[in-house]
């Protein structure tokens, strides 16, 4: 059981530290499956973004020597959900949950892309220019 667990997490790492592959596996291999490429790219999107949460956490605390990223996230997304559910619940007098959930999920797939990208490249940088990472 041990040994099954182990494989999980090496293939989790190895599909986060490059999400594109997973994005793009998703996306071509779905989207050839069922012929329905919007579907098959929210699919992806929704996908990657537990991928794209845990390298940014990774990169967070690589780069800021701290053990905040993931909880920082976290905390973001429970933010973004509460600030979403007040304005639904002001508008509409309800509040629908899943549909709160799918944005903010669908938000930080946006987001967490944007901060990869940034996290990544100061991780290049400051390995380039001071030679540790």
């Amino acid at each position: 059981m041990a040994m099954i667990w182990e494989s999980i997490t090496y293939l989790y790492a190895y599909l986060a530290v490059i999400p594109i592959i997973p994005f793009i596996i998703v996306l071509f291999g779905y989207g050839a499956f069922i012929r329905d490429r919007k579907k098959a790219f929210r699919l992806a999107m929704d996908i990657t973004t537990a991928f794209l949460i845990g390298c940014v956490a990774v990169l967070f605390d690589n780069l800021f020597g701290s053990k905040f990223g993931f909880y920082g996230i976290l905390l973001f997304m429970l933010l973004g959900a509460g600030l979403l559910g007040n304005a639904q619940f002001r508008t509409r007098g309800s509040i629908d949950a899943k549909k709160i959930f799918r944005t903010v999920w669908r938000l930080s797939f946006f987001t967490m892309s944007l901060l990869y990208v940034v996290f990544m490249c100061i991780g290049f940088g400051k390995m380039l220019f001071t030679g540790a990472a």
